[in-house]
């Protein structure tokens, strides 16, 4: 059913910030730049190795754009949704609502750049009341939205892609149900850290590990929703990117190991919109 995380949406005041802000970050400059006239909405895509990032503004009137207005007013700029590549999305509904998700009929939906190059796809929609709160969705690429060009580089030491997205939980279990038993994702790790004081879940697609996160202190409280919180990308060589950044003027820490053997990271502190950023370098 779900072939991969196909992109990762952050809600952001300013679109033309933002966008200033990953093309430094990435190194890279955008692979689109749209509206969506139907949802009152406007988005820059970076298309990364495995990828592709959405930063989305509301610049309209709509259900969207309400709700993109009402996240960053009550939390700020940050993650917004996870989206899921599907290649059929009547089977993918069917599917979904066999495993007990009241997923949405398939929506189109289509975005137009400045050019009048058109994109088209169709979602499928779960409701937060399945996904613990987080913005999830299924989506088939149409005309023209699969042919997304890769993000061309600019810079040395460029973002190569994404090795994992984070998302808090207060209740492990019930997230560990929806993404395994009710998005059908291979769950590859279930581990206590008491040193940490964390239970960590991760899920592993198309190379693309999607990481749960739990406090051990706290009692599970399935009534508090998930929190998509941030994203760990993957560089070739971390100290040349956090130089590279550095000299840009983003607040960077300094390279540290990782907590996983044969790693070195590295946090971006500063204009990522409201995402926990770090830069993972794997050591050959």
């Amino acid at each position: 059913m779900i072939q991969s995380v196909d992109h990762l949406a952050i809600a952001v005041a300013d679109l033309e910030e933002a966008a200033l802000h990953y093309s430094t970050l990435f190194g890279r400059s955008p692979s689109w730049s749209g509206e969506h006239p139907h949802l009152g909405t406007a988005n820059v895509l970076f298309q990364l190795g495995n990828i592709y990032v959405e930063l989305i503004a509301a610049v309209g009137n709509s259900p969207l754009a309400d709700m993109i207005h009402h996240r960053i007013e009550k939390s700020g700029e940050g993650l917004a949704w996870l989206a899921f590549a599907v290649d059929d999305a009547e089977a993918c509904c069917r599917e979904l609502r066999q495993r007990g998700i009241a997923a949405s009929d398939p929506i189109a939906g289509e975005g137009t750049n400045p050019e009048g190059k058109v994109r088209r796809w169709r979602n499928v929609l779960i409701p937060a009341e399945d996904s613990r709160g987080v913005m999830a969705f299924a989506i088939e690429h149409l005309e023209g939205s699969a042919e997304l060009p890769e993000a061309a580089v600019v810079a040395e030491a460029p973002v190569d892609g994404i090795d994992h997205v984070v998302i808090l939980s207060k209740a492990p279990d019930a997230t560990k149900k929806f993404y395994g038993d009710g998005l059908g994702i291979r769950l590859a790790l279930d581990q206590e850290k008491p040193e940490w004081g964390a239970r960590q879940l991760f899920f592993k697609v198309a190379g693309v590990v999607i990481e749960v996160g739990a406090s051990l202190k706290d009692a599970p409280d399935e009534s508090a929703p998930d929190n998509p919180w941030g994203i760990c990308w993957r560089v070739a060589d971390v100290t040349a990117t956090r130089t590279r950044l550095a000299a840009a003027g983003v607040d960077v820490s300094e390279v540290r190991e990782g907590r996983k053997p044969g790693t070195r990271v590295c946090t971006v502190r500063s204009r990522t919109h409201g995402v926990a950023s770090l830069l993972l370098e794997v050591v050959r």
